[in-house]
C-alpha cells in the first residue's frame, strides 16, 4: 500500500534536475531528514541512471521512483531501472493503467474532480493535486467532500514550509515539493537543511499535531 510509506512524512521529494553522480549523496541526505518517497522527473538528465543509482543504494529503505512520466513506454523503462513509483503530471489514464498492470504505484496529477474521478477508477494509489499555486485550498476543500476519505491528495507546486497549513486545514493529506527542496546547484548541506525545515514544518502543522495541541 503507497499509504504505508506515506505513514511516516507524507512528502514527496521530487528531485527534477538531478544527475547521477549526485544522486545518491542527495538522496540520503533527504532520507535522514524523515523523507520515505524520493522522485525523479524523467525530464532530467540521465533520469533513468539516477533511479538505478538510487534504487540500488537505498530501494530497500525508501519508495524510488519517476516524475513526469508521459507514457506507457516510460513505465517500462522505469520498472527496468528498479523504479517503484510513478508520477504523473497529467491523469491519462492509459499510463495508469500500465502502471499497475506492471505492479507500480501511480500517482497522476489532476486540476478537475473529473479527471479525479477518472484516474481513480483506472486504479490511482494517490492524486497530484497540480498545478497547487493554480487551483488553491479552497478547491480542495471542495473536492475533500467528494473524493473518498482513504485516498490520499497531494498538492504540488510552490509548497513551502510556511504554506502547509491552509493546506492541510483543506484536506491535504501530503504534498510533493520541488525546488524549495532541491534544484540544481543546491548544495548538499543546504538540502539536507531544506529537508529538515520541511520535516519541522509538517510536523507542526499536520493533522495529528493539531489534534495533540486542541
Amino acid at each position: 500500500m503507497l499509504t504505508s510509506w506515506l505513514a511516516p512524512l507524507p512528502l514527496v521529494a521530487i528531485l527534477r534536475g538531478i544527475t547521477p553522480d549526485e544522486v545518491v549523496a542527495i538522496g540520503t541526505a533527504i532520507g535522514d531528514a524523515g523523507f520515505r518517497v524520493l522522485e525523479v522527473p524523467l525530464n532530467s538528465p540521465q533520469p533513468l541512471e539516477s533511479i538505478r543509482r538510487l534504487s540500488g543504494a537505498l530501494g530497500e529503505r525508501y519508495l524510488i521512483g519517476a516524475g513526469t512520466v508521459m507514457t506507457p513506454k516510460q513505465v517500462d523503462d522505469v520498472a527496468a531501472a528498479g523504479g517503484r513509483l510513478i508520477v504523473m503530471p497529467h491523469a491519462d489514464t492509459t499510463v495508469i493503467r500500465a502502471a499497475k498492470a506492471a505492479g507500480l504505484y501511480c500517482v497522476p496529477g489532476v486540476a478537475t474532480l473529473t479527471e479525479a474521478f477518472a484516474a481513480l477508477a483506472a486504479g490511482a494509489d494517490a492524486l497530484k493535486l497540480f498545478p497547487a499555486e493554480q487551483l488553491g485550498p479552497a478547491v480542495l476543500k471542495a473536492w475533500r467532500a467528494v473524493l473518498p476519505a482513504q485516498i490520499p491528495v497531494l498538492p504540488v507546486g510552490g509548497i513551502t514550509p510556511d504554506n502547509m497549513t491552509p493546506w492541510i486545514a483543506a484536506g491535504a493529506q501530503g504534498f510533493g515539493i520541488a525546488s524549495a527542496l532541491y534544484a540544481p546547484g543546491v548544495t548538499l548541506d543546504e538540502v539536507g537543511l531544506r529537508a529538515h525545515r520541511f520535516v519541522q514544518a509538517w510536523s507542526v502543522a499536520s493533522p495529528t499535531s493539531q489534534e495533540i495541541s486542541a
